[in-house]
């Protein structure tokens, strides 16, 4: 997770070389193996390494094709499919040790911007072309990788790095108040292409820019899928195709010596665990593997780290077993280093960060199982009026008589919260009565809520997987992926999440959802000996509650009855609908607490 910015002067006067290396200087932290800077004509770029992969001598950034410059932070999959489609074209003469970043800039000398088209993996980078004096910039396809910008007057600037932009003279700290209402009622920002700064704006996942002297294009160069059908013959075919494409996604996030997993004890956190553990053993041992597992013993009936410690005995794996219980709200929150880019409604981030610095401590590189829960998310409605659009009659009896057998009178039950990103869309309801009433009408809050607070479906909905192909729009993924970037927890560590590798992505939302979705009978299969019995039997055992209520709800912190409501968070808040709040505490309850501690971090 390196640290990327570039500089550009649109009207062609000169980029001063002393700001260019001290906002690049600004990103050290996050990438302390290396600095390195370019200033040209009109041009300033910027880079930080945090060397997550192998190490390759030529792996130096701003880096030089011809005429064409880049800085980028960079993890590309299938490297060595986009190789030969590139040597095809031209032979490029640089054998086969060839960062990535340089295969991102053969992939623009041979495509141009179409060359996004062609990438895989997780990415953020701008591409300086000195000839046209234009400036390409683009973001991986489900916004892995964070990218944000300024378009000030005559100048653009980007960056990984949303503080690092903050240093500039020209963008102020004027706050974005629909993204502050946002917060208020969901906790983030709804707006994929925004920030909490009026100045500074987010490029949205799966989209690329231009900046020339006089415009500035974005594009949305790919989309969820929604054709893909994928029939085999055999049963086994589905499984085996399932091991097969995990396997890519694991190893291509396994391109260095040490590698750490967070382990849930589910399946998959497992499934990732086992496919790393077989590459290993056929690598002799390489990468070295570490597994951590997080969990809260006094507060919420949590047995993770019970069934964690049984998979990592099962496969060998050292683990480390991090209680949280001793976190509390909004703990080290006035210290710098735990003061967030933007708002954050997370009162125990502290435990995180530190789970963080534990993992960071041994490896560059982590594993996280997010994203199997939506892919395979469960619906058997639109899959039946799939097999009857097609006439598909033999299917149709044969696999409801069975679905119907393996889930007696289906109509009966209640239908399980689905414990995924998504859910969260739905909040509770209504406009919290701790929000300021001339803001929420100013800011038009009850009409966002009408707007945003149920899943909403893409212009061109997948006909028989809808709310998992619909959780892909959401904005919790960049809220997710940006909050464990190095940018935001200063742990020189990088997550990497196999689940939502593109070729993983279009198979499972491709297959039939009955049998494989339900209940998650495709990694079960493929799991079958490979972990405990009883892990394997295990149903989808979420939390049972938030730990920061459950804290609350114990004693009453110090802070509950000192806190200073500023003057500027009562242009947002209420205090006086914050009363007694403990009686009756919610999650959601913490986020004028935690808005009021951000806008005093800001000064």
């Amino acid at each position: 997770m390196s640290g990327v910015l570039g500089i550009f002067h649109r009207t062609g006067a000169p980029v001063k070389a002393e700001q260019v290396q001290a906002m690049t200087s600004f990103m050290a932290y996050r990438g302390p193996d290396g600095m390195g800077t370019f200033v040209g004509d009109r041009i300033g770029l910027g880079h930080t390494l945090l060397r997550t992969t192998e190490v390759l001598s030529n792996d130096r950034q701003p880096m030089r094709l011809g005429t064409f410059l880049i800085t980028a932070d960079v993890r590309l999959d299938c490297r060595s499919e986009l190789a030969a489609k590139l040597n095809k074209i031209k032979s490029w003469g640089m054998g086969s040790e060839v960062p990535d970043a340089m295969l991102i800039l053969q992939a623009y000398a041979a495509w141009g911007r179409d060359c996004t088209k062609h990438l895989r993996g997780d990415f953020s980078f701008g591409i300086w072309d000195e000839a046209a004096k234009t400036l390409f910039c683009a973001r991986d396809h489900l916004g892995i990788k964070p990218f944000y910008y300024s378009d000030i007057g005559d100048v653009f600037l980007f960056s990984n790095t949303l503080n690092c932009l903050r240093q500039h003279s020209m963008v102020t700290a004027e706050l974005n108040e629909t993204a502050i209402g946002d917060f208020m009622l969901f906790g983030l920002n709804y707006d994929k292409g925004t920030t909490t700064f009026r100045d500074i704006q987010r490029l949205p996942p799966a989209h690329s820019l231009i900046v020339s002297q006089d415009k500035l294009e974005i594009k949305n160069y790919w989309q969820p899928p929604t054709e893909g059908r994928i029939r085999y013959a055999r049963s086994d075919e589905y499984s085996e195709q399932f091991a097969e494409l995990l396997r890519g996604a694991v190893e291509d996030r396994l391109r260095t010596d040490k590698v750490g997993i967070f382990l849930s004890g589910g399946l998959d956190s497992g499934a990732v665990a086992v496919t790393a553990k077989e590459i290993a053993r056929s690598r002799g041992g390489v990468p070295i593997l570490s597994s951590y597992t997080v969990g809260y013993d006094s507060l919420i009936p949590d047995d993770e780290g019970v069934y964690a410690s049984k998979v990592a005995r099962y496969l060998d794996i050292p683990n480390k077993y991090i209680p949280l219980d001793d976190v509390q709200p909004f703990e080290n929150w006035e210290q710098a280093r735990y003061r967030f880019p933007e708002p954050n409604d997370d009162a125990l981030s502290a435990g995180g960060l530190g789970v963080l610095d534990m993992i960071a401590a041994n490896c560059r590189a982590a594993l996280f199982g997010e994203g199997a829960d939506n892919l395979m998310y469960f619906q058997m409605w639109p899959y039946i009026k799939e097999l009857r659009r097609n006439r598909e009659w033999l299917r149709l009896v044969t696999e409801t008589v069975w679905f119907l057998w393996v889930r007696p009178l289906p109509w009966l039950g209640v239908a399980q919260r689905l414990q995924s990103v998504f859910v969260k869309a739905t909040g509770n309801s209504g406009i919290p009565h701790w929000i300021a009433r001339e803001f929420a009408k100013r800011a038009r809050l009850d009409e966002r809520w009408a707007e945003c607070s149920k899943l909403l479906f893409p212009p061109e909905p997948h006909l028989t997987r809808p709310k998992a192909h619909a959780s892909l729009y959401l904005p919790h993924w960049t809220n997710l992926f940006e909050l464990s970037d190095s940018g935001v927890t200063h742990a020189p560590v990088e997550i990497r999440y196999p689940f939502v590798d593109l070729r993983l992505v279009e198979y499972l939302l491709a297959i039939p959802v009955f049998p494989w979705a339900y209940k998650k009978k495709l990694s079960r299969k493929l799991l079958v000996g490979k972990l405990p019995q009883e892990v394997l039997l295990r149903p989808k055992t979420p939390l049972s509650g938030d730990p920061a209520v459950a804290k609350l709800r114990l004693s009453t912190p110090e802070w509950t009855t000192r806190v200073k409501w500023g003057e500027r968070v009562c242009e947002f808040v209420d205090p006086s609908g914050l009363v007694n709040f403990r009686d009756r505490i919610q999650s959601e309850q913490f986020r004028p607490f935690c808005l009021n501690f951000w806008l005093e971090g800001m000064g």
